[in-house]
């Protein structure tokens, strides 16, 4: 559908339309004189409410998970993570020699700090799942295939998606129990994150986890990682391919053909790309969070990028400022040209998964999201039609909200209500100066 354009008899009432159609939006931005004017139209028809999505969270646990956030951080004049091997040398902590993370934050750590309140504040909206990933090694010397070995059935899953669940109540008190299970995973010692990143094969069986094709629920996997996909023995490229981006501290351990990592040491992209691919084909989406440095420079971005636009969560925007800072818009394609959710830190961790939380929820009937350019300028400058018919702003009615338009007392109650066979016809008109 064209985006209509709005008489100019309308400006009193709004000249930006906004409508939303089935999930898809259309806009035109057209200046209006004598006011610098952006203006668009979207139609929506509310059917019903759909059932809480599925959600595997598919968490990497590869031994790069114990290391510092920030190696120079600097507390009371010292090194906090600084620390010294048996022979007396200084080195920065991590799996081996382990870090204070009451004084040296760790990707672990700052992973479970963001964690506990993602699944406190999305627990009644979800039916999660837990996965990790490389498979749980249980010896302190590990051989390359057990550093290695993906994600499968048994200890991987350290919590299956609840599909006896789904009231609030006992969906939040699963997510409570999700989350305890993640805080018990230890930053060093037995059980704490090591190996390698076997990203495909462990996407695959997270796949398998859910259930394909639903026409009940939407079926998502969130892939959480901070390092390069690998592991991968059957790998399309070896160390002796130019094709080859080895993703082990030294290129020489790719190269050796009698090398354990001759294939398991290269970059691992085209299969994870493929696998995500196999999921969407499967009515499986896949949402993509980077976490620490291998993630936000070299092959990191181009990597987790396409995964995250195979994915079909990648992020999307209509201007820049939907992107936020650092990150621009791509008109073209709809999407923020870092299309995946990257995070350096607690916080910035927290923040995506805020993002993610906002669109994990199950879509209200009675709650019309209005994107930050689309907003009005002024809450007066705002008109809704409910089957073509304008309905005032009142309590019995509607109500203008920091994100969008919130439909209240009988109104809400007949989207409520509404159904496929009788659907709801609902546009927001606002306007919108630049």
């Amino acid at each position: 559908m064209r985006a209509k354009s709005t008489p100019l008899s309308a400006l009193l009432a709004g000249i930006l339309g906004v409508a939303v159609m089935a999930g898809c939006q259309t806009y035109d931005f057209e200046p209006v004189d004598p006011l610098a004017i952006a203006q668009t139209t979207v139609e929506s028809v509310i059917t019903a409410r759909k059932s809480k999505p599925d959600v595997m969270l598919l968490v990497d646990t590869s031994g790069s998970m114990t290391e510092p956030v920030n190696k120079d951080l600097i507390v009371n004049g010292q090194r906090a993570c600084d620390t010294q091997d048996e022979l007396g040398r200084t080195l920065t902590c991590a799996e081996q020699y382990p870090c204070d993370t009451s004084k040296c934050p760790t990707r672990w750590s700052e992973l479970q700090g963001a964690m506990g309140p993602f699944l406190q504040e999305s627990g009644k909206l979800v039916r999660f799942g837990l996965t990790t990933y490389p498979a749980p090694i249980t010896t302190e010397t590990p051989t390359v295939s057990q550093s290695c070995a993906a994600a499968s059935t048994g200890e991987s899953v350290r919590a299956v998606i609840p599909l006896d669940r789904d009231t609030d109540d006992a969906l939040q008190e699963y997510a409570l129990q999700v989350n305890a299970k993640l805080q018990a995973i230890p930053n060093g010692g037995a059980n704490r994150p090591k190996g390698g990143t076997p990203t495909s094969g462990s996407l695959k069986f997270a796949g398998s986890l859910l259930t394909p094709n639903s026409q009940d629920r939407d079926q998502i996997v969130i892939l959480l990682t901070d390092g390069l996909p690998n592991c991968n023995e059957f790998n399309e490229y070896n160390g002796s391919m130019t094709e080859c981006s080895c993703t082990l501290p030294s290129a020489s351990q790719c190269s050796p053909p009698q090398s354990p990592y001759y294939k398991r040491g290269c970059l691992d992209k085209n299969a994870s790309v493929q696998e995500v691919n196999a999921l969407k084909a499967n009515g499986i989406r896949t949402i993509v969070i980077g976490f620490g440095a291998e993630t936000s420079s070299g092959n990191g971005p181009a990597v987790l990028n396409e995964m995250a636009l195979a994915g079909g969560f990648a992020r999307d925007c209509k201007v820049d400022l939907d992107c936020g800072a650092g990150d621009t818009c791509n008109q073209g394609s709809g999407f923020c040209n870092r299309a995946f959710y990257q995070a350096g830190n607690r916080e910035e961790l927290a923040s995506a998964l805020k993002a993610i939380s906002e669109e994990l929820a199950t879509i209200d009937p009675c709650f019309i999201k209005l994107d930050p350019s689309q907003l009005p300028s002024d809450d007066k400058l705002v008109v809704v039609y409910i089957d073509g018919e304008r309905t005032l702003a009142g309590p019995d009615t509607w109500s203008m909200g920091p994100a969008g338009v919130t439909f209240t007392g009988s109104a809400c109650a007949k989207l409520e209500s509404s159904r496929p066979e009788d659907p709801v016809e609902v546009e927001v008109r606002a306007i919108r100066r630049l």
